[in-house]
């Protein structure tokens, strides 16, 4: 059975530039036994329920502006699954959380940016699910849960978002920059509450996770960990994947979960 990933995916631009996480993210896909089909959950959809994207070829969505022309030239062409998008609605009513079928919508950078350096061919179908960041935390480790049987089909679920997402702070540091003492302490107690399995603290990180308010000043880059802890189950091993920090603030920590 697939693990489920939390990635942090970072500045739209990581496909072309030169850094830790990057290179990471450039051997994931080797490491991990080839899926069928990939189920993101990213924080650059968000809706007031859920919904899957349901169409035969994903488009590329650049949804960013002010960055150089390169960036806007790439695609990620991965097909998508209309059949498993129906499925995946099915398992979403059959627990409670009625949803939507969007058939025009492609993938978003939270998507097509890690899985262009993961699976450049881009021949995997990708299918998205959107976040409702006004539900919180425990509402998307039960979307992830209702989506867990997925796993046994060769479905590799991944939530990307960010470890940390104060943008405020971004005024043109070099991406090496020393990463500043409140992102370390914030993504240390993350992580302590992840091996430690405790999922209650998780749950109420904003309020026990110290600076969880400055390092996520609103929730939706880091609810997709809660898909990815919901999808893998209550007994799943948290093992973490990599960490390094972009810019000093933007930590770039993911994980499995197995």
């Amino acid at each position: 059975m697939l693990p489920t990933v939390f990635l942090s995916h970072g500045s739209p631009m990581l496909p072309l530039t030169d850094a830790p996480a990057r290179d990471f993210l450039a051997g994931l896909g080797a490491s991990l036994p080839k899926p069928k089909a990939i189920l993101v959950a990213s924080a650059h959809w968000e809706t007031a329920r859920p919904a899957v994207n349901a169409v035969a070829m994903n488009d590329t969505i650049h949804d960013f502006y002010g960055f150089p022309p390169a960036l806007y030239q790439m695609r990620y062409p991965a097909p998508g699954d209309a059949a498993l998008a129906e499925r995946m609605h099915a398992l979403l009513q059959a627990a409670g959380l009625p949803g939507d079928i969007d058939h025009a919508r492609g993938l978003d950078h939270g998507a097509w940016c890690p899985l262009l350096l993961a699976y450049p061919q881009a021949d995997v179908p990708v299918l998205q699910i959107s976040v409702q960041t006004h539900l919180g935390t425990a509402h998307h480790v039960r979307l992830g849960a209702a989506l867990a049987s997925l796993r046994a089909e060769g479905v590799l679920i991944i939530g990307s978002g960010s470890w940390t997402h104060d943008l405020r702070r971004f005024r043109g540091q070099s991406i090496d920059a020393p990463e500043t003492p409140d992102v370390t302490e914030f993504s240390d107690w993350m992580d302590r509450a992840l091996v430690e399995h405790r999922l209650d603290d998780l749950l109420d990180y904003r309020r026990l996770a110290p600076y969880a308010a400055a390092e996520h000043p609103t929730e939706e880059h880091l609810l997709p960990l809660y898909v990815a802890l919901g999808a893998a189950g209550a007994d799943a091993t948290p093992t973490r994947l990599h960490r390094s920090a972009n810019y000093g603030i933007l930590r770039m920590d993911a994980y499995s979960f197995a």
